[in-house]
């Protein structure tokens, strides 16, 4: 029996960067961009937020582009604050290496199992399932098996251990990349 899960961004993961007015490490990305326009070039960024302090930094996107190099529809994003683009360049590992950020994506995702959260199978099934990522979420394989099925990470790991649970990929360490597994009964 082949099951399908997805696992899908429910907002915008929070930026990890040190804050230069009270030294948080955290910012919350709301999708506003700021445009600057001086002769021919452009600058972009994305603006964040303090979660301590509600002060604002800013993510560097363009940097003394030339405005014609630059595709219309992109600019039109930006001046319209698109979440979906602020969420594209969050992702971006450019993006983030530019501006020496990274991601915090707890509570930032869900697991959709289909519907199936505790499947009851005969004890001669085997349950193949793929795992398909919406957006590069860096997640625990164990904990996204775990949640699937209600388990335990413990009970994960042990079924890990003795066999039951097998998978090309490894199963340690986070992934963000379509995986499948096979759980045997």
């Amino acid at each position: 029996m082949l099951e399908n899960w997805v696992v899908t961004p429910t907002c915008l993961p929070l930026v990890l960067r040190r804050c230069h007015a009270c030294a948080s490490e955290r910012f919350r990305a709301n999708g506003k961009f700021r445009v600057n326009a001086n002769h021919k070039l452009i600058d972009a960024w994305l603006l964040v937020l303090c979660t301590s302090c509600g002060e604002t930094a800013k993510l560097t996107i363009l940097e003394r582009m030339n405005v014609r190099s630059i595709r219309p529809e992109l600019l039109d994003l930006m001046h319209d604050n698109d979440p979906v683009l602020a969420a594209e360049l969050l992702q971006d590992p450019v993006v983030r290496h530019r501006n020496r950020i990274a991601l915090d994506w707890d509570d930032a995702w869900r697991l959709d199992t289909g519907g199936s959260d505790h499947p009851d199978h005969e004890v001669s099934d085997a349950i193949d399932v793929s795992v398909r990522f919406a957006a590069r979420i860096p997640v625990r394989p164990v904990r996204l098996i775990a949640e699937g099925f209600g388990l335990s990470r413990a009970e994960v790991e042990r079924l890990v251990t003795e066999g039951k649970l097998v998978s090309a990929a490894r199963l340690s360490g986070k992934l963000s990349g379509d995986f499948t597994f096979t759980l045997k009964h």
